[in-house]
């Protein structure tokens, strides 16, 4: 099992900013709602730690408040957070159980869809903006070698 202890501050911090990051990467996707889609978001975590004792990385991930890192614009979240999801997982490949890689990116993919489903554009559950943002986030989540 790996936890908190088997990364550094710096490789514990980029892990920690992937939740978020396709939270966020999915809720800049449309325009409004980002009230609804930030308790979304907030709602995935306490939902994760609900399922305490299924993986100490998520267990580990969960206790702590979600890591939301600020960028300049919608396009620099994109740009830099999808590559540090990508930087994240090839981290977790090195140091993580497959089954705990695949945990994380469940989750990620999950905020994602919470934050997506939160908002409903134009009568639809999820726009085709959003579909988009986690396609993108689903491509940078397995874009690793490992």
């Amino acid at each position: 099992m790996t936890g908190k202890a088997d990364f550094t501050t710096e490789e514990w911090d980029l892990v920690r900013e992937g939740p978020p990051t396709g939270g966020m990467v999915t809720l800049t996707a449309e325009k409004g709602g980002t009230f609804r889609e930030t308790w979304a978001l907030a709602k995935a975590y306490a939902e994760t730690r609900k399922e305490h004792g299924e993986s100490e990385l998520l267990d580990a991930l969960v206790a702590e408040k979600p890591d939301m890192k600020r960028y300049s614009s919608p396009e620099e979240l994109r740009e830099t957070g999808l590559r540090r999801l990508t930087e994240a997982v090839e981290l977790l490949d090195r140091k993580a159980t497959p089954e705990e890689v695949g945990a994380y990116k469940k989750f990620v993919l999950d905020v994602a869809a919470r934050v997506a489903e939160a908002h409903h554009e134009q009568g639809e559950a999820v726009s085709d903006a959003e579909r988009t943002a986690i396609e993108k986030i689903s491509a940078a989540l397995n874009s690793s070698a490992g």
